[in-house]
This record gives C-alpha cells, structure tokens and sequence, in this order.
C-alpha cells in the first residue's frame, strides 16, 4: 500500500482577499427567533461584488438562502409581524426596494429607483415603509442611452459638489419618503434646499424624525445639524431644540416621548477629535438635550479600520423595551464594543469584553438575546448571539462559520497585541504580526504599517493585508499612534494644527520597538500607508533614511493644494487654524513635499485615478517632483478606482495592488 501523504495546509496569498466572504447587515426578527442577514461575495470571473439574503432559524438552528444570482442586497428589516423582509437590492443595473415572504414565496419588488436609497423604516402597522432617497440627475431621462452619456456641462454652486465613491452629487437632495405597500408611488414626505437624512419612526407611527442642516451654509458649516420631526403625512417640519454640532441616527423612546441621538456640541472641532457621545432630549425639547455619558471619554463610533470594512461607521442605538437603557457601541482601545448606559445617564457598562470588532448588531422584541457579527484577529465576521448584559459576551455562541472551507486550507501568521513606550515614555499600542512557519532563529525583513484618519484606530479585527504580507516572509508590525481614535479625546487632538511632530516620533518609536526584535533583521525595514498613512509614509522618508524602502498610497503631500483638489479638504481649516491664506506656514511646514529634497528612500507611489479625497493630483506632483531631482521613484496608478480601492475596489485591482507592494518590498527589502 502506498503511503499516506500528511496534507500540507498552504500560504495565504493576494487573491484569497476575492474569496473571503463578508457579513454585512443583521436584523432580528419581532419574535426574536430568526435573524436575517446579508452576506457578499466576490465573483473571480465577472471581477464583481454580489450580496445575498439569508435566515438564521435560532430554533432549528440554521441557516437558509433566500436570495440568489448577480444581484447585490442590503439592509434587511422586518415587518412588525415578523412575516416579511423588506430591503434593497440592485438587479440589472436598477435599484429597488422589495419585499420577501419569510415563510416562503415570490420575492416583490416594490418600486424601482433611479437614485439613492437607505434607512428603510417599517410603520407599525405594518403597512408602510419609510426611507432616504435621493434621485440622480438622469432619472428624467427616458432614453437609456442618454442616461449613461456626461451632460453637456455641469454647473456648480456649492462647496460639496462631489464624494468620493459615488462622484459628481446629483442637484437632487435627500429627502424623506413614504411608501405605501399597496401602492406603487411614494409619498415625499420633505422637501427644500437640504438634505435630510436617518429618518425613524415613532412607536405610535404618527411621527418621523430625522436630521438636516439648514444653517446659512450647510457646506462650509457641515457640524451644525438638528433634528426635525414631521408627520408620517407630510407637512410642515418642526426642529427640535438641541445644542448646535453634529447628529446621528435619531431613535425614539419606546413610549414615544424622548429621541436618542449620536452626536456631540462642539461644532467648531476638527473631526474626529471631539467623541461623539449618547445623547436623549424630550420630543418637544423638554426636558433638555443632555449628554448621557459625558465622562466616557471614547467615541461612540466604530472607528476601526481594516481592508473589509470602512472605518467611521455608526451602529444603530437601541431602547430597551422599558426605556431605562440605550445601547450603543463605542471604539476603545483597538477594540470596538457594545455598551448600554442608563436613560438617566452615567458611566456606560460593556457587554463585549474579549478584544474583538463588534461590526454590528441588532436587538427586538423583549430583548432577551440580541446578535452581532463580530470579527477578530482570525476571523472576518459571523455572527454571534448573547444577552444583552455585563460580560454577556462570556455567554456568547457561534452561529454561522462562513469562512470555515477557505481558512482550513491555509496556514495563517500569527498576530499578537503588544505595548511598548514612546520617546517620552507614552504607552502604546501595536500587532505583531509574524509569518506562517516562523522561526524565532531568523531575521526577517519588516513592514511598519501606518493607518489612514488620521482618526481611526487598527484593531482587534481581521487584516487580509497583514496576514498576506507576513505570508510573503515579513514580519509586519502596525500601531496606533497619538492622533489616532480609540484612547480618548486628547489622545486624539494630539496633532491638531501640527501633523508630522507627536505622530512622526511615535511612528520612530514603533521602528525602535520593531527594529530591537531579535528575529528581525534591523537593517532591512519598510513602511506603508495608506491616506494619512500614505502622509506620514511621504513624511517619514523626507525626515529619515532609517527604511530600505517605502510605498505611499492615496497620500496627501501638499496641504494648500489638498484645499481645493480634495472632496471635503475645504474642511481643512479646522484642523489647522484657518485656511493657507491665513495660516501659511503651518500649511507649508505640514507638507510633506516641502521635505521631498531630503527623500533617499526608494518609494513606489499607488494611486487611483478617481481618488476625490486624495486627488491623483497629490501623488503627480509627489512623483514629478522626486524625478527632476533624479530619485528612485515609480508611480502605480489604478484607473477608475476611488480612494477606497484596498476595501472595495474592482477585485483583480485589490490583489493587483498589494502585488506591487510586495514586489517593491522584494526588489528593496528582501
């Protein structure tokens, strides 16, 4: 007999980024028995991102498939007698809003749109569903042709004319909508010059409230929101009276009689610096709008970031049934976690403890259970079920293993949390991640990473990239350095008016640490980063020659120009004191392409073509630059990818990216 051959797992590589599957949306049904959640894929052929509909049954304890084919759904909600599923779904290149039977039948589409849609609500009757919508220019067009041609022209008048992601904004603002389910036409239930956006629905189903900026100049003044309540008939909007700053997912009191909110009263910060918090205020503004945990000094955010996920991403807020608690999640020190506080306010109590990622979460009904898909350092998310109390995640269980036929064939690096201290003995916070096999009696080449934000925070969450770089044979090492998100709000407005001074020293601190690794060899290190990242990668090699090489992406490395070629960098003013023409040498000094002389460091610069955040300006007259000075420089551009493309741009240009990074790490590095 011949014999038996021991099945040797193999290496992560860049395409396993296509193949891993991604959860995205959870809903618990009234009853608290199932819950419905979206799930994406990637197809290799058609280099496209399709989204599916599925049901956990908590008693039979599975799961099943509603939805199938080269469609994309999204953001599932349940009727309020647990009977239907309402979502959205792009199919043929046209959105809609439909409705799924639960028990079984044809799904129905509801409407068909040509334009945006989101924060689908149910009335609690049952008989309507309300929601954001925003029309594109072309949805008067009846000739297709014509829809999918450039206008003659554009004309624009306002400061925000652009996102990056989504490209020019149509002259449509979001508005609130009802829509009736026997009925094929919806009713708008706002209108006006603004746009208003979360719209929830009162538990009587009278009420809609929602939030909108109708300041002077919504623009330039984008933190001075309100909230507004309207009848579910239309009519005339009334604000409710709280502190001016900026606002989120507004959620009524289970009796109706108060709203809770996301947000904080500080409008004039620069962003990310000031937490937002758990708010409540009466529904007439009585009694007044307060904080309720004002002495939790983390941000009531999921700020952390990862190449499966956007960062800045809100969680819904939740009532219990009896309005004595809200539950919120919150990012605390590389982790993002779910709490709840009392109604009256105080100090939060967490329900997550272990270091993990809550990327979402969902509660209903009496709330004796509530669900969240939550990723760690192994995993990319599933879903998890626990009470809803202190350490509930002691209790928690695993219901889904999506990953599980992918992960058993690979053999993954290690990933370790560590701390170490800064130059003036600041404690911080990093992972260390080493390559499959490793051996301890090695050196081996090593990447510092550096996140974007700046006002993030790497985490306890899955890192294709990390995993895949240390599969190449680096060890990789990213931190969290001061300005960063997650430790509370001076760690966070630590560079406020100064990028380049208290991050640039962590960041050496970080190679310090890295560089005394016994298993690392000191003289053979690269950086990277992306965004900010890509920023502090453009200043770190204009300050020191300590790396054998580096690779900036989608960087920022003139400020002054950043102002007008950037999406939302006339915002810059409040991280700097002003605008260039009132503050220019600190917009000078800032400027990494102001140290572009000092630059030894072979640096390969990633860029994509429709970057509106990080205008592909930035990385042209990086590039420009450092070849009239004769430097070791080339230039990767992507085209047609936006400033997200390692989160979600087409496929084969995400594993195309992180082979470049490779191959220049293997040219100058290895």
């Amino acid at each position: 007999m011949p014999a038996k051959t021991k099945n040797k797992k193999r290496l992560l590589d860049a395409a396993d980024i296509c193949r891993i599957k991604t959860m995205t949306a959870c809903v618990m049904s009234p009853d608290e028995n199932r819950i419905a959640y979206t799930v994406e894929t990637i197809s290799d052929d058609k280099q496209k991102y399709y989204s599916h509909l599925y049901v956990y049954d908590l008693k039979a304890r599975q799961s099943k498939r509603y939805t199938f084919g080269e469609i994309h759904d999204s953001a599932p909600v349940w009727s309020p007698d647990g009977k239907q599923l309402a979502f959205t779904s792009t199919r043929d290149k046209k959105s809609g809003i439909y409705l799924m039977p639960v028990e079984g039948g044809a799904e129905r589409r509801l409407l068909e749109l040509d334009g945006a849609v989101s924060g689908l609500h149910w009335t609690p009757d049952g008989k309507s569903l309300v929601y954001m919508f925003r029309y594109n220019d072309s949805h008067r067009e009846t000739d297709e042709k014509k829809k999918s041609e450039p206008p003659l022209f554009r004309h624009i008048n306002r400061l925000f004319y652009r996102w990056d992601g989504a490209g020019w904004n149509p002259k449509d603002h979001f508005h609130i909508y009802r829509l009736d389910i026997d009925r094929d036409k919806p009713v708008q239930l706002t209108k006006g010059n603004y746009d208003d956006l979360m719209p929830s629905v009162s538990p009587d189903g009278k009420w809609v409230v929602y939030m909108s900026n109708h300041s002077r100049n919504p623009d330039l003044d984008s933190l001075f929101e309100d909230l507004f309540i309207v009848s579910v008939n239309g009519g005339q909007p009334r604000r409710v009276p709280t502190p001016a700053g900026p606002k989120m997912i507004p959620t009524f009191s289970p009796n109706g009689k108060k709203i809770a909110y996301l947000g904080h009263d500080k409008p004039a910060s620069d962003w990310g610096s000031t937490n937002f918090h758990v708010w409540t205020v009466g529904v007439d503004g009585r009694p007044k709008a307060i904080d309720l945990i004002k002495k939790f000094d983390r941000p009531a955010f999921d700020m952390t970031a990862g190449d499966l996920c956007e960062g800045h991403q809100s969680a819904p807020l939740y009532w219990s049934p009896d309005g004595k608690r809200v539950y919120f999640t919150a990012s605390d020190t590389g982790s993002t976690h779910l709490f709840y506080v009392s109604s009256m306010g105080g100090l939060p109590t967490r329900v997550t403890h272990r270091p993990c990622h809550v990327k979402g979460y969902t509660m209903a009904g009496r709330m004796r259970n509530l669900a969240t898909i939550t990723s760690d350092l192994k995993n990319p998310g599933d879903l998890f079920i626990l009470p809803p109390q202190f350490k509930g995640d002691a209790k928690a269980e695993q219901l889904t293993d999506i990953n599980r036929e992918l992960f058993a064939q690979i053999d993954m690096p290690t990933t370790k949390e560590v701390w170490f201290k800064a130059h003036d003995g600041f404690e911080l916070q990093g992972w260390l991640v080493t390559p499959p096999r490793f051996n301890r009696n090695r050196r081996y080449p090593a990447i510092l990473e550096i996140h974007g934000g700046p006002r993030v925070q790497y985490g306890f969450t899955f890192f294709h990239e990390m995993n895949y770089l240390a599969s190449k044979g680096y060890v990789v090492f990213y931190t969290n350095p001061r300005g960063g998100s997650g430790r509370g709000e001076s760690f966070a407005a630590a560079i406020s008016g100064g990028w380049g001074e208290i991050d640039y020293y962590d960041c050496m601190s970080a190679t310090d640490y890295l560089e005394k690794r016994p298993f690392v060899n000191g003289k053979r290190l690269a950086v990277t980063g992306g965004s900010y990242g890509g920023y502090m990668t453009n200043w770190i090699v204009g300050h020191t020659n300590r790396f054998r090489a580096a690779v900036t992406q989608r960087s920022v490395v003139n400020l002054e120009s950043f102002l007008g070629s950037s999406d939302i960098g006339y915002m810059l003013y409040r991280e700097f004191d002003g605008h260039p023409w009132q503050n220019p040498e600190t917009y000078h000094k800032c400027s990494p392409l102001t140290y572009a002389k000092n630059i030894k460091t072979p640096l390969l610069i990633i860029h994509s073509e429709q970057d509106l955040r990080c205008g592909i300006e930035q990385a042209q007259q990086l590039f420009t630059t450092l070849k009239l000075m004769r430097k070791t420089v080339e230039m990767v551009v992507f085209p047609g990818e936006p400033h997200g493309l390692s989160r979600h741009g087409r496929p084969d240009r995400r594993v195309a990216r992180l082979e470049w990074i490779v191959k220049w790490f293997d040219r100058y590095v290895k």
